[in-house]
């Protein structure tokens, strides 16, 4: 079970926005991934909980942030219900989408698994809804992804398995790159492993 700290950063000014310690880790029907959320003098700003299938579809999703709440599942494209601070208001929506996104590494793991690239497939489009920081507004969005190269890696426990991706933001043209080893992102834009306890999982 992987355990450790990523610092989440504004990818253009690289402000530290928050750090995430998390624990992620597959299981019989899928993957989990639980993280809390804290600002720079340590207190507790948000927390991520997202349970994938074994296809990689999200089966739950809970998000907290600045007291607002989401709840969501792929259901008919996926389905999520948001709730203001004051518990009062609660709005649902639904998108013919394939999953969801946000700032956690996590959904660059979960996007991964649901797209099951290999180095010499084409670039594939998804389509996701992204809850933005900092009240978890939703947001649909479409990314191509491409799995440029997969590299193994020598560690003290053996080959480690790299993955290369290239995504692309499709309403803007704007590419980045993602290296993701299991279940651990080593490196994306915004978002940097600091701490990492465990060895990442493999997934069959």
């Amino acid at each position: 079970m992987p355990r450790g700290r990523y610092s989440l950063h504004d990818p253009h000014d690289h402000t530290l926005l928050a750090e995430e310690h998390f624990h992620c880790a597959p299981g019989p029907s899928g993957w989990r991934y639980v993280s809390q959320l804290t600002d720079q003098s340590g207190d507790y700003v948000g927390s991520v909980d997202l349970a994938l299938d074994e296809l990689g579809r999200p089966i739950r999703l809970e998000l907290h942030a600045a007291s607002w709440q989401v709840r969501g599942a792929a259901l008919d494209g996926v389905t999520w219900v948001r709730t203001d601070p004051t518990g009062t208001e609660a709005t649902e929506g639904n998108v013919h989408a394939h999953a969801f996104t946000g700032t956690s590494p996590a959904f660059l793991i979960a996007t991964a698994r649901l797209l099951h690239l290999t180095p010499s497939a084409p670039a594939t489009r998804v389509r996701l809804v992204a809850f933005t920081d900092p009240v978890l507004a939703p947001r649909t969005l479409d990314q191509s992804w491409a799995l440029i190269q997969r590299e193994a890696h020598a560690t003290d426990n053996g080959p480690l398995a790299v993955d290369e991706y290239q995504v692309t933001a499709l309403d803007t043209g704007e590419r980045h790159t993602v290296h993701i080893a299991g279940d651990v992102v080593l490196a994306a834009p915004g978002i940097e492993l600091e701490h990492l306890e465990t060895p990442p999982s493999t997934f069959d």
